[in-house]
């Protein structure tokens, strides 16, 4: 498993999104810099609560949540997505986002959160998805799994420019973002998770960096 996770992750330095077995899409534009630690720029004057709704989302352990006000507000979060019936993508990612909470010591699930939304909620019902998490170590306090009705999810991870039509062409981007002071960064997974903490905790304690609400320019239309 750890000569597999390495391989993986060499292949990540190599191609900056993680493709999944037997799909042929091509990464993201902004995945293609291949820069792996990405500031986000200055936002435009948008409300974060309108941006992003409060579309009601379920969690691993069968909680309806409302995604800003309950996920998202005034949290440091680090955001991914990841669906249940990936074989090695997203199993391999999850095992690198416990070693980056590892590394993140006490401030994970007191000032960190990790969030992991659905790419095919179709599927993953909360069951699958917190099977999933404990079969990878991941179903622990400050750890949230969401999935919900298809057409929440796609309103969010479109928000968030994470959304795809096709369930193994998400992104594997982490996204850092420090709701309160609005700042943030996105980071590919294959850099040491050490790193990824560092970087996650200058989102958390300050740096000069700002964070833009980070979806496409076009917002998708609400269903």
């Amino acid at each position: 498993m750890k000569a597999r996770l390495l391989a993986a992750l060499l292949a990540l330095a190599a191609a900056p999104a993680l493709a999944h077995e037997g799909h042929d899409a091509a990464p993201a534009a902004s995945e293609q810099k291949g820069e792996p630690v990405q500031p986000l720029a200055k936002p435009t004057k948008r409300d974060p609560q309108a941006y992003f709704s409060d579309r009601e989302l379920i969690t691993q352990d069968g909680k309806k949540v409302r995604f800003y006000s309950d996920v998202l507000k005034d949290k440091v979060v680090v955001m991914n997505t990841v669906f249940t019936n990936c074989k090695e993508a997203c199993p391999l990612i999850t095992e690198q986002m416990t070693k980056v909470r590892a590394a993140l010591g006490p401030s994970f699930g007191k000032e960190i959160y990790f969030v992991s939304i659905s790419s095919d909620p179709e599927r993953d019902t909360p069951q699958a998805m917190k099977k999933f998490a404990a079969k990878h170590k991941a179903d622990t306090q400050g750890w949230i799994w969401l999935t919900g009705k298809k057409q929440d999810i796609e309103y969010v991870l479109k928000r968030l420019g994470q959304w795809s039509e096709d369930v193994e062409a998400h992104s594997t981007q982490l996204i850092a973002w420090n709701f309160k002071a609005d700042r943030g960064k996105k980071m590919l997974p294959n850099i040491p998770p050490e790193i990824i903490a560092e970087q996650i905790k200058t989102v958390a304690g300050g740096d000069s960096l700002t964070l833009p609400l980070p979806g496409a320019a076009a917002a998708p239309k609400a269903n």
